[in-house]
């Protein structure tokens, strides 16, 4: 399952992507024309695709959606 998530930074072949607060450094091997600003698909640590901004706030709504859902569980 994939997660989608923002650039905020590039070092390398290295990126720190940010998602719901949380910063996470993944690789961009995969995805070497990233920019920041961009929007990825991340998988294991790995940028595996490069997304559009409205298919990306998509996604998150859709997870923000799914961890409210999940703690209503709880």
């Amino acid at each position: 399952m994939g997660v989608t998530a923002k650039v905020v930074k590039i070092a390398g072949s290295t990126a720190d992507v940010e998602f719901d607060g949380v910063t996470q450094t993944i690789s961009i091997a995969m995805t070497p024309e990233v920019k920041i600003g961009d929007y990825v698909m991340l998988h294991a640590g790995f940028a595996i695709s490069i997304i559009d901004e409205k298919q990306a706030e998509e996604t998150m709504e859709l997870f923000i959606e799914l961890k409210k859902m999940m703690e209503e569980d709880k």
